[in-house]
């Protein structure tokens, strides 16, 4: 029999990430795989030897990129592969990609690296940037999940407090999509192939996702709306994605981010799809 581990993170102490993990184990046992949950702490990263009880393969729903890397790097199939784990864990890294391979998203600007003792406020650049985007504009963190370290910058007074608080921290400014203010579309995409979508909106917040109160229902994606979905995971070499899509103010899809780790639970409450099975169904095939 198969066995596999899928790993998440003990620190945190939402029920979601547990969820996430349990979603997935049962997926795999109802495929006839053994599957053991498994906090990340709980995988030694010893370096001079190699994990004890090691499965078949991984589904690694944690952003500990080091012991992501050192399962691969003990020859065991990580899913995601840890480089595709890093890339989208900074958004600034994950713009970067996305920009290369030609795909519609916000205008985006990556900020300089200051050092936190530091600073460069009378440097004229940040002048620049409000130049190139005007107010209201978005500031994202590179590390962020549900929606969290995204900011919605309005007056310049914000602007100056938010860059000096963000010294020494990855972000990146955004163009604000004022069409898609409170609303956005989350798909999920396996293996290449688009397995639910479904469409967010929030009347309280300029965020839609759904844990800043947002709510969820099934949408059908129109061939553009599909075709750059499947072109973003692509772009950073994700075999599971969750891709972000916003309405553009001519009605283009522009993506918003792609997720490496896509919580599965609300999709599947909306959908009845349980993204779970098509991920071990894709891993099994792969392996066969």
């Amino acid at each position: 029999m198969r066995s596999c581990w899928v790993i998440y993170n003990g620190s945190l102490t939402s029920d979601k990430f547990l969820d996430q993990a349990v979603l997935v184990a049962e997926a795999a046992e109802r495929a006839g795989i053994q599957a053991t949950m498994k906090k990340n702490y709980e995988v030694l990263i010893d370096l001079s030897a190699p994990p004890k009880d090691r499965p078949d393969f991984v589904v690694f729903l944690d952003k500990d990129i080091l012991l992501a890397s050192y399962l691969k790097q003990n020859g065991i199939p990580v899913f995601n592969d840890p480089d595709v784990i890093e890339t989208c864990d900074n958004k600034a890294k994950q713009y970067i990609k996305l920009a290369k391979a030609g795909i519609p998203m916000p205008k985006t600007i990556i900020a300089p690296k200051v050092y936190p003792n530091f600073t460069i406020q009378n440097s004229g650049y940040y002048e620049k940037v409000l130049e190139q985007f005007g107010l209201p504009l978005i500031m994202k963190e590179g590390h962020g999940s549900f929606g969290m370290k995204v900011y919605l910058i309005e007056t310049e007074e914000d602007f100056y407090a938010k860059v000096d608080e963000l010294r020494g921290i990855d972000y990146v400014f955004q163009q604000f999509i004022a069409s898609s203010r409170g609303r956005d579309i989350r798909v999920n995409i396996v293996g290449g192939e688009i397995v639910a979508a479904m469409y967010r909106s929030s009347e309280t917040d300029f965020r839609a996702n759904i844990t800043n109160g947002g709510v969820a229902s099934v949408i059908e994606l129109s061939e553009e709306q599909k075709s750059i979905a499947l072109q973003a995971a692509e772009a950073v070499g994700a075999e599971f994605a969750g891709v972000d899509l916003l309405f553009g103010g001519n009605g283009q899809p522009l993506v918003c981010e792609v997720n490496a780790a896509a919580h599965i639970r609300n999709i599947y409450n909306v959908t009845g799809i349980n993204v779970a099975d098509k991920m071990i169904e894709y891993i099994v095939g792969k392996l066969s």
